[in-house]
């Protein structure tokens, strides 16, 4: 089996080497937008995948793995698409009642609801946006810091300190009960 960063340079100028690449991130990407834009998922996997091919001769190994570039990737394709629905419900002039979809609904399914997704959801949310981003990156996405860092654009060394930081933020502002309840990189 080919390394990904080989198969991606290879696909500068054997297009078939980018397909193996699809098949194995496919997954990976598709659980990364469905906890983020559940209703766009499939649409916007494809759009990361056309633009990955589109742009496959800028990946840089130096930079990162392939995988932290397909997830920047990613990132890129749901800024946009969210940047594209906030001007589409500024057009339509929404009402204000109107529910957007919630980004956090797969995470409370999996916690206890009455107990300690509330809580955690609170915690997450408030965190600084790089740190919630690189939190979820490797938390929900089993991305490296390195890769996580890759994608949200800043040094790895930043990422691991990011990291370190919102971990603590939350274990230290969720409570005691909420705390004993989480097993993982949470608590």
């Amino acid at each position: 089996m080919d390394p990904d960063e080989d198969l991606l340079a290879r696909a500068a100028r054997e297009p078939t080497a980018f397909e193996p690449l699809v098949a194995r991130h496919s997954p990976a990407l598709h659980g990364y937008l469905v906890r983020r834009a559940p209703a766009a998922a499939d649409d916007l996997l494809s759009e990361v995948w056309l633009q990955a091919y589109a742009h496959r001769k800028t990946f840089d190994a130096a930079r990162g793995s392939a995988r932290g570039w397909l997830f920047g990737v990613a990132r890129n394709v749901l800024s946009r698409h969210r940047q594209a629905v906030a001007r589409s419900a500024a057009r339509e002039q929404q009402h204000p009642d109107a529910t957007a979809a919630d980004p956090w609904q797969a995470v409370d399914q999996r916690l206890d609801a009455a107990t300690v997704g509330p809580e955690l959801h609170e915690k997450i949310a408030g965190l600084p946006a790089v740190e919630r981003e690189l939190l979820l990156l490797v938390a929900w996405e089993q991305l490296t810091p390195a890769e996580a860092a890759a994608v949200v654009g800043i040094p790895a060394g930043t990422a691991r300190s990011r990291l370190h930081r919102a971990r603590a933020r939350l274990r230290d502002g969720l409570s005691r009960t909420t705390r004993t309840n989480l097993t993982g990189d949470f608590a």
